[in-house]
């Protein structure tokens, strides 16, 4: 129902019951705005019964009525007081908060701000407008900062004596989060510590998460030196043979001579904590063979071990047999020589008989020595092949081919092992 004609109708009454013109309701004061009041008849006062004001508020506030009138109750109205225009009151972010100028009220100024290890997302500021709403919306605080850990610094370990590894030791690091403190487990590129180490350098990583998603990473290196001699090289007519890796720290070499050589110097070397090599250099020096001994167990003892030895014997030397051998013998010295193999020769009968090692003589009494230690008869060919042992090995009647006599040598068991060095030397020969 509208309430105007009413009030209308009761002012009326009041100007014929004698108030017309009369100051009626109390003079409108309105702090922080302005009024302008219309009364019925252009009385000189603006509080007359009837008088119809309307209210204006300064910018940033608002009135509780836009109009009011004059009661016959000598009461206005409607409150028209001006009440500063007031914003909802802002969002906590989570992890962060807010601070105003003024409050929730108009032109009110906030600032937000995250905690330690949270960023802004949204605008940083935020002003209560007139028409009651922030000029900007929520803004969030997000979790972007990667978390911190700290790799040790780089490990460097020298390798144990006889070995190319060193064992190395570290502490776990731990991650640290500005955020919410809250990371994943801490995840490593690399061997673990405690690990053994090879030679050389090896790059490590620590890796680890926040809640967010965000990484952190570290690096550090670890290095393992081995401490090693100069290089050994066999000697000439020799070998060497190295345990560990050959020239490091407390690895050992073991020389040997072919056969037909002797050692002289050490025979075993170790690379010592001071870089050098224990011991004196090693040779091996040619067999000084002494034909003027005076039994034939003194001749062959200095090849024991040493040597191979092919004895040939023949009645004289036109034997067919004899000139065939030692023909094919000549053109396969480096075979020979390659197997180990002295050649011996026995010619013509007691007492005319020689004996001979390439250019040496032996006596015709150690000549004949030979052949009744060996059971060699005099008046026939025959060839007697003996190993470094000493062991009567094969005999041939008759003549051999290079070939046949090295197919034999080559399975005896010693022979293997030294087919092995002598690859590994680069020993070759084309007989």
């Amino acid at each position: 129902m509208d309430m105007w004609p009413l009030l209308l109708l009761i002012v009326q009454l009041c100007f014929c019951c004698g108030y017309e013109g009369t100051p009626w309701c109390a003079p409108i004061k309105v702090k922080h705005g302005d009024v302008s009041c219309r009364t019925p008849r252009g009385e000189h006062y603006g509080n007359v019964m009837g008088t119809r004001c309307k209210i204006r508020c300064k910018q940033g506030y608002e009135a509780q009525s836009s109009e009011v009138v004059c009661m016959a109750s000598k009461h206005w109205s409607l409150n028209y007081a001006c009440r500063e225009i007031r914003c909802p009151k802002l969002n906590m972010p989570a992890n962060g908060g807010y601070k105003c100028s003024d409050g929730s009220y108009f032109n009110s100024r906030c600032e937000f701000f995250c905690s330690p290890g949270f960023s802004l997302k949204g605008q940083k500021t935020a002003t209560c407008q007139h028409t009651k709403v922030w000029s900007a919306g929520d803004p969030t605080c997000v979790d972007i900062d990667p978390p911190k850990i700290t790799c040790p610094t780089l490990k460097d370990k020298w390798a144990e004596p006889g070995k190319l590894t060193a064992r190395v030791t570290w502490d776990t690091p731990e991650g640290v989060d500005t955020a919410d403190g809250i990371l994943t487990d801490v995840i490593l590129k690399g061997r673990p510590s405690k690990s053994d180490f090879p030679e050389g350098l090896h790059k490590m990583a620590y890796t680890v998460f926040d809640r967010a998603g965000n990484k952190g990473s570290c690096r550090f290196t670890v290095r393992v030196r081995v401490r090693r001699c100069s290089p050994l090289f066999p000697p000439d007519n020799g070998y060497v043979k190295c345990d560990s890796d050959k020239d490091n720290y407390g690895a050992t070499c073991q020389f040997t001579c072919t056969g037909g050589y002797e050692l002289q110097g050490s025979a075993a070397r170790v690379c010592q904590h001071g870089l050098t090599w224990s011991g004196s250099d090693t040779t091996c020096s040619p067999m000084n063979i002494n034909v003027g001994v005076r039994t034939a167990a003194a001749l062959l003892d200095q090849f024991y071990e040493k040597r191979r030895l092919l004895i040939i014997s023949a009645p004289t030397a036109a034997n067919h047999n004899y000139r065939f051998q030692m023909t094919n013998l000549q053109q396969a010295q480096c075979g020979l020589d390659l197997r180990h193999v002295t050649v011996i020769e026995l010619v013509g009968t007691y007492p005319a008989q020689i004996g001979r090692i390439r250019h040496r003589l032996l006596s015709p009494a150690l000549a004949l020595q030979l052949r009744l230690l060996l059971q060699i008869p005099q008046r026939s060919f025959q060839m007697v092949l003996v190993d470094k042992q000493g062991m009567d090995k094969q005999r041939y009647p008759f003549p051999v081919t290079a070939a046949e006599l090295f197919t034999t040598i080559d399975t005896f068991p010693l022979r293997k092992d030294e087919m092995v060095l002598q690859q590994e030397a680069g020993q070759t020969c084309q007989s």
